[in-house]
């Protein structure tokens, strides 16, 4: 996929678009790659799971910061 296709969506913010956009393609290099092994790579593996914990602040930051918003 080279075209975003949450551009120009009405319910999404152009952040919120490019954001989506680039969690798209990562989930589709990650299904790339780990299609290549049978057995889950270990450092694949390791390099997902830091990427989860960055991924659940970012998200919680998010959240507070929509909530600092609306007050």
């Amino acid at each position: 996929i080279s075209v975003n296709p949450y551009e120009n969506h009405p319910s999404l913010t152009q952040i919120e678009a490019d954001v989506l956009w680039e969690y798209a393609k990562m989930n589709q290099h990650i299904k790339d790659t780990c299609s290549l092994n049978e057995t889950p790579d270990e450092t694949m593996l390791k390099w997902i799971r830091i990427l989860e914990r960055k991924i659940g602040v970012v998200l919680t930051l998010a959240s507070v910061w929509g909530v600092v918003n609306e007050q």
